[in-house]
């Protein structure tokens, strides 16, 4: 940490003075509940409660304000009615407090009169040295230093076990459900955060603080939306290389395609793609199910993601297993079963399995030696990456031949997943304190399996290619319109590095050009982007007669439909032909950033929702594996003797393409299709679009 992020890290973790700005000493009201937890839960800085019509709560000397105050303060806590808040934050900035939580409501969570009330606390903070948390927060706890500064009603009761897992919630009702269900399953938290509203510090800087804290040993975030991109990508990257797992829970599955925009990749960007690229990105494992948020960070610490993702599963339940396994394969995980050294080295020990992709152990495994020696077995082999345990009634009634076998084996640097079939928490306490990952639902030992087997190291970023993206970029200042035409905009495309169809403009159906035949005439205008469906394009044009017809035919179509359009005139274009369509796309999402994706031609990636995405921009290697994420692009990749397309050319334009996020004006652009031609041939833009933000 630097001075500076050391300094923010205790005042908000390990504050020596706090001030409770509203605190009751009425002890039904929530207003109470921070001073008795701090005490309840061991906390022994000072704490100062601040009251206008008291001298004294629970004992200690009450202020009128905080200004009163004779002493410094490291952290303060208002809980004053929502109008009064911004007096009681002027007062905290003046006495440069370094750390101030608000859990007062009735801010940006409640309309457009709650943001404006929520601006002006962003403007007390101005130019003063003051950090705010929330407003709208519950609370937070550090298990280390006895914080308990909370309102939440489970501190009542519930003695939180440290541990190593920290929790940043942006829920925070959600608070007290996450630290139940954590300590259920034998869990322990190092700090756990609820940032309200994030008027200030947010998730990302919340999240880069823990990275440094030797007390934590993986970030758990409970996530309703991305405020902060930018603090939490660092994070993340930080995390990543200090061995510590940065595990996701994001609401927001259902969300997809409702943030459309006009282009087909704008449809296809929705919100939670493109917030699943986003951690991707940065090394972050997103989880479906909060039972995994807990028992996922067994499964990967200590690891990296692995190079290859197989998985070998092992059982003496072939039912029980089979639950998991389904899953998994609908995942597309890779199951592997034992190969021919391995069969044979377990013969000689006089283990017989067979070659099936599950190890059924049946009643046999029902042995020490036997379970004990395929799992050894198994994480010693080379053929996989991961194995999967699964344990059936012996669990819950022999933990000795189901349990110890798995606590005793040699892990070496191989992750080990434990699916137990029957209730057995006394089993799973054994698997817990020997830091072995075990799941109590195939769904949620599923679900690890399937982020361990998605979690990728942060990607590289590329660095713009300066000398071309000034190129672009003069051709996008000269074009001096929000909605450039196909002329205009593969121009750009072209500077970028994209290779571009021959073309040529008649300004009129009258005029002539000198291209080779046969060609397409396309309407030229940067009010139409389907051209097709404004009766703009005709095909295969084959001499100058045939095109003046076209284009007059155009032209009247045109006209008849789009009245109101700027016309710039008639693109021909020399026709291209090649193996595939492709849909390459840019859109600048508020949330994430810059994305690029890439898809079948068309419209078959919207219909199928076949596509790749990525943060942009791409290296040549990123965009190859985008590539070989499109199933419908199979068919460029040499699919059951298919002749294969140029992959290397068009990975290359999709990263030249991506560049356009060095490009700030651009909110999204589209070459559809992009043609792919023979291995060797090369690809070509026929078509693009580009959108610049308003002025």
């Amino acid at each position: 940490m630097t001075n500076k992020t050391t300094s923010l890290y205790q005042a908000v973790f390990d504050p020596r003075s706090i001030a409770l700005i509203g605190a009751s000493g009425d002890e039904r009201k929530n207003t109470s509940r921070p001073q008795r937890y701090l005490r309840k839960h061991g906390y022994t800085g000072r704490i100062v409660p601040v009251n206008p019509g008291r001298d004294e709560i629970f004992g200690e000397k009450a202020y009128p304000d905080v200004t009163a105050v004779p002493d410094a303060i490291d952290h303060a806590f208002i809980m004053v009615p929502t109008g009064a808040v911004a007096a009681a934050l002027e007062q905290c900035v003046a006495k440069k407090i370094p750390v101030v939580t608000v859990y007062s409501d009735g801010f940006a969570e409640t309309g457009a009169e709650g943001r404006a009330r929520q601006q002006k606390l962003n403007d007390i903070l101005r130019g003063g040295s003051t950090r705010l948390i929330g407003p709208n927060c519950i609370g937070l706890l550090s298990t280390q230093t006895h914080l308990a500064l909370s309102v939440n009603a489970v501190l009542e009761k519930l003695d939180i076990t440290p541990g190593g897992l920290a929790i940043v919630s942006q829920s925070g009702s959600m608070m007290g459900g996450l630290m139940s269900r954590g300590l259920g399953r034998g869990v322990g938290f190092s700090k756990l955060i609820s940032v309200g509203n994030e008027a200030d510090l947010g998730v990302g800087e919340l999240a880069g603080l823990l990275v440094d804290d030797p007390h934590t040993d993986a970030i758990l975030l409970f996530m309703e939306t991305m405020r902060d991109a930018e603090h939490l990508a660092r994070a993340a990257r930080n995390a990543f290389d200090a061995d510590k797992p940065v595990i996701v829970y994001k609401l927001g599955r259902s969300e997809v395609g409702q943030d459309l925009a006009a282009s087909h990749t704008g449809a296809m960007a929705g919100t939670d793609e493109a917030v699943d690229a986003f951690f991707r990105a940065h090394g972050m494992l997103r989880v479906d199910t909060l039972e995994t948020l807990f028992e996922l960070p067994a499964l990967v610490k200590g690891h990296k993601p692995a190079k290859r993702r197989r998985v070998a599963a092992m059982t003496t339940t072939g039912g029980g297993a089979a639950c998991v396994v389904d899953r998994i394969g609908t995942y597309g995980v890779d199951v592997v079963g034992p190969t021919k050294a391995l069969i044979a080295a377990l013969a000689q020990k006089s283990i017989a399995i067979g070659k099936s992709r599950i190890t059924d152990l049946t009643l046999a495994g029902a042995k020490k030696e036997i379970y004990g020696g395929v799992l050894n077995a198994l994480l010693a082999s080379d053929h996989c990456d991961l194995v999967l345990a699964v344990a059936g009634s012996s669990a819950q009634f022999q933990p000795q031949v189901a349990i110890e076998p798995i606590i005793e084996a040699d892990r070496r640097d191989k992750a080990l997943a434990v699916f137990l079939t029957p209730h057995a928490e006394a089993s799973l306490k054994l698997l817990a304190n020997a830091g072995v990952a075990g799941f109590r639902t195939p769904e949620a030992c599923a679900d690890a399996i399937r982020a361990w087997h998605e979690w990728t190291p942060p990607a590289v970023i590329p660095a713009p290619d300066k000398p071309r993206t000034a190129a672009a970029g003069k051709l996008l200042a000269a074009a001096a319109q929000k909605q450039l035409n196909e002329q205009q905009a593969c121009a750009v495309f072209g500077a970028l590095g994209v290779p571009q169809a021959q073309t040529a403009v008649m300004a009129d159906a009258d005029a002539a050009v000198n291209i080779g035949y046969p060609v397409v005439a396309k309407i030229l205008s940067p009010d139409i982007a389907h051209k097709t469906d404004a009766g703009g394009v005709v095909l295969n044009i084959v001499d100058a007669a045939a095109l003046k017809q076209a284009a007059y035919d155009i032209l009247a179509r045109v006209r008849a439909k789009h009245p109101e359009a700027q016309l710039n005139g008639i693109l021909v274009q020399r026709m291209e032909r090649g193996l595939a369509e492709v849909i390459v796309g840019y859109k600048r999402d508020p949330q994430v950033g810059p994305l690029v994706v890439i898809g079948v031609g068309g419209v078959l990636a919207e219909i199928y929702h076949d596509f790749a995405m990525r943060l942009a921009p791409v290296t040549p290697e990123a965009a190859m594996q985008m590539i070989g994420e499109v199933k419908g692009l199979a068919v460029i990749r040499g699919y059951r003797g298919m002749p294969r397309g140029d992959c290397a050319a068009l990975a290359q334009a999709v990263a030249a393409f991506s560049q356009l996020a060095a490009l700030d004006a651009i909110t999204e652009a589209e070459i559809n299709p992009l043609i792919v031609k023979p291995e060797g041939q090369g690809v070509v833009a026929v078509d693009g679009l580009i959108v610049q933000r308003d002025n």
